[in-house]
């Protein structure tokens, strides 16, 4: 059976072995990319596309491999990709996205991920590596003696290296006839992979990284020019009545985790998941259509926003990736006005790079995990439990120098949202997924922790001296069970439903705010603007994007990340158009502006973020003339 090959026949049973192991890793890619990942296929050609893509990938890893190790480097290539795209599907489970370069940096991160990592796995996953284990026994299980006509040749890992190129540009427009342009929506990442492949979408990838990389090197000047033009163009007049209302007083920031304003008001099983917020909401001003902007860096991402009024990365997060920038955040300006500013998480201080970055952003102070009195009995899931939390940080800003700018970020309801038997208040849902199910709970432990936090700031000395802003960083259920939120909401979350999802309660309580619920479009990049305006501090900073959410002027509009969009009449999502009020869909052009302006105002703030572009702020005379 194993008789030495020879000659065509050598030839021909080495060509049928390639055949085989490329014809797995097809098969692989294929179902991943067509069962697993969620791309939104519309058309027939649009399958076929997706079919077609993973062969200058293909062709590119395994050429690679064979030409730097023959058959050894096959197999290494047949690895590498298993492992690159098993990751992708990891990935891809958590946070509906897949890996970035940047991402890959945040490895720090890892540590805290806990039970989340857990979560995601499944005991399934080991059949994505069956082909791997058929891949050696084709390549490794013969005796190497008897097939050394077999061994394959660098000669030929080289010919299969620049097929690749050809195979992809066939790919490429063959795609563009479905996206002109495609290569220009680098923010889309779900459209990217459907189109040219996860793996050569890893490829692209490195080239954007690598132009990243050049920005900061050659920016100069000139660069501000262009976005403090664009900013003073949109600039609007914050709410006169409003400035000042708050001067002198101490500013507590409460960050909750996951939360999402499709909790508020709502029931399950004939109980409020949010009562205490939904009677709180009634104190202050309330924002209704409030929008998260996130993208990779999630909470990260929301605090950058908050103190720079500049958007996050759309790939990787700005706190690790840019932590050595110039900024002029909020911390800085309000020490100027002799304003402490602190923050606190009990989570371990290097998490999301968070002590560089707070150093760069001005705090002066960071309690961290081991500031805390974190124990066991008093954990659970991700760390600290939010009431214990809640008690000790109220204890810390008692304590602290007054005026104070304090920034609280919670952790108990973050994925995977569980708790401990004792700590549930409500039975969990019945829906078709138990990441939904559990996440009631979570809300609703949240809700009564926050009862007990803000019940005990009203009989503290800070009371009458503060503004309390209660904001959700990001969402908590992703696109990725939008099944079981069909089924909780009862209605069909197409694009415009799980935009709307992405709304997450603002509510701001002090001494002069008028309790009334807000209507106006906004999102997290107008946080900046809106309590510098109630504290009265003259903010000399000219390159932020937000505006006052009190503002009388402001046009109502907010960017997400992927650059879609809302406005007082349209919700623009993937290049569809519907309307606000009732989610119908609208012909013409009545979004094109909106997109249009979306692209724009990332693009302005991500060259300022990529080439540290604040740090000329001080040092050319054309942009302080500008400035005035």
């Amino acid at each position: 059976m194993f008789q030495k090959w020879k000659g065509n026949d050598a030839s021909s049973k080495k060509k049928l072995i390639y055949a085989v192991v490329f014809a797995m890793f097809w098969l692989k890619m294929t179902f991943i990319q067509g069962g697993v990942f969620t791309l939104g296929l519309e058309n027939i050609n649009q399958a076929a596309i997706l079919a077609f893509n993973p062969l200058s990938s293909i062709f590119l890893l395994f050429g690679l491999g064979i030409l730097l190790a023959g058959r050894k480097g096959l197999l290494g290539a047949y690895i590498l990709g298993s492992v690159l795209l098993y990751l992708n599907v990891l990935f891809y489970r958590e946070y509906n996205d897949f890996i970035t370069i940047p991402m890959l940096g945040q490895l720090a991160n890892l540590a805290g991920l806990g039970g989340s990592i857990t979560n995601i796995l499944s005991a399934t996953d080991i059949f994505l590596f069956v082909d791997v284990f058929v891949a050696i026994f084709l390549l490794f299980y013969l005796n190497p003696s008897r097939i050394q006509s077999f061994l394959p040749k660098r000669k030929e890992g080289l010919v299969l290296a620049i097929i690749a190129v050809p195979l992809f540009l066939i790919n490429l427009g063959w795609a563009q006839t479905e996206r002109p342009e495609l290569l220009k929506r680098a923010f889309d990442r779900n459209l990217l992979v459907k189109n040219i492949g996860v793996l050569d979408f890893h490829i692209y990838d490195s080239v954007l990284q690598g132009q990243t990389e050049m920005k900061k090197t050659f920016a100069d000047s000139n660069e501000l020019v262009p976005a403090l033009n664009y900013i003073n163009e949109k600039d609007v007049d914050p709410n006169s009545e409003m400035t000042g209302v708050a001067e002198g007083k101490n500013v507590i920031l409460l960050s909750l985790e996951s939360t999402q304003t499709f909790v508020v008001d709502r029931e399950l099983n004939g109980k409020e998941l949010t009562p205490y917020f939904n009677d709180l909401k009634e104190e202050g001003a309330y924002f209704s259509n409030f929008y998260h902007q996130v993208k990779q860096g999630r909470t990260s991402d929301s605090e950058f926003l908050l103190d720079n009024s500049l958007y996050g990365l759309n790939r990787g997060a700005a706190f690790f990736t840019h932590a050595g920038n110039e900024y002029e955040a909020t911390p800085e300006v309000l020490g100027e006005e002799g304003y402490t500013s602190v923050n606190m998480h009990a989570n371990d201080q290097t998490f999301w790079n968070r002590n560089v970055m707070y150093d760069s952003l001005g705090y002066d102070e960071y309690y961290s995990k081991e500031d805390y009195d974190v124990t066991e009995d008093k954990s659970y899931g991700w760390g600290y439990l939010d009431e214990y939390f809640f008690s000790d940080s109220l204890d810390k800003m008692e304590e602290l120098e007054q005026p104070f700018y304090s920034k609280m970020i919670t952790l108990t309801n973050h994925y995977p949202f569980t708790l401990p038997e004792d700590k549930k208040l409500i039975e969990e849902g019945n829906t078709s997924s138990g990441t939904l199910n559990r996440y009631f709970q979570t809300i609703r432990y949240q809700d009564e922790a926050l009862k007990q936090f803000v019940e005990d700031f009203k009989r503290s000395d800070l009371y009458d001296d503060t503004v309390l802003i209660i904001y959700g960083d990001h969402f908590g259920i992703s696109e990725n069970h939008q099944e079981a939120m069909g089924e909780y909401l009862g209605k069909d979350i197409n694009d415009y439903e799980q935009f709307q999802l992405q709304r997450v309660p603002l509510l701001i309580l002090g001494e002069g705010i008028e309790p009334k619920e807000h209507e106006t479009v906004g999102g997290q990049i107008d946080l900046r603007p809106t309590i510098m305006n109630l504290l009265g501090v003259d903010d000399d900073n000219p390159v932020q994007f937000g505006h006052d959410l009190f503002s009388k002027d402001r046009n109502g509009m907010t960017i997400t990340r992927d650059g879609n969009f809302a406005n007082e009449d349209y919700v623009g999502v993937n290049e569809t158009c519907f309307d606000r009020e009732t989610g119908e869909k609208v012909v013409g052009e009545a979004c094109a502006e909106g997109f249009k302006q979306a692209q724009e105002e990332l693009e302005i703030s991500d060259s300022i973020v990529y080439g540290d572009l604040l740090r000329y702020l001080d040092e050319t005379e054309m942009i302080k003339q500008e400035r005035k």
